[in-house]
């Protein structure tokens, strides 16, 4: 079926199966590879992306349930709190690995967009994509970093 998407404010016109994952469409068919595949299940949260607003799990979304949505990327995360989470990341040494770090800055984006100062409690809540490095405290204090300099 054809499809029109809109990728980190970019239009895209695709033929792909209706079950197709946006995550492989994201990375098959548009070539936005930040998206990282890990469970396969909607679990882990690695392959976060926003979908108008809200951040989903890529790997089990079909493309028939996308609609007219914007979707943002770990890509399109260029400017406002995206930005402030990525510089934030890179202060405060998040990545040891790094795989799931795309996954990671899009629930924190997400989190701070709808929880400007959050508690340790909002974070444990939002921030559930699994870290098999264990930055989990990095983690808390990159969200913290960033929220501070979004107040700024």
């Amino acid at each position: 079926m054809h499809y029109t998407l809109t990728v980190n404010g970019q239009s895209y016109d695709i033929d792909v199966d209706p079950k197709k994952p946006l995550l492989w469409v994201l990375r098959e068919d548009i070539g936005l590879t930040g998206a990282k595949y890990s469970c396969g299940i909607g679990l882990c949260g690695t392959c976060s992306v926003l979908v108008d607003g809200e951040a989903r799990q890529s790997c089990i979304l079909p493309i028939d349930e996308v609609g007219a949505v914007e979707v943002t990327t770990i890509e399109g995360l260029v400017d406002g709190v995206g930005k402030a989470v990525k510089a934030a990341w890179i202060k405060e040494k998040v990545s040891q690995c790094g795989y799931c770090q795309p996954g990671q800055i899009v629930k924190a984006t997400h989190l701070l967009s709808t929880v400007p100062n959050p508690t340790d409690d909002d974070i444990d809540r939002e921030m559930t994509t699994l870290c098999r490095c264990g930055t989990y405290q990095r983690i808390r204090s990159g969200i913290k970093t960033a929220a501070s300099a979004i107040k700024k």
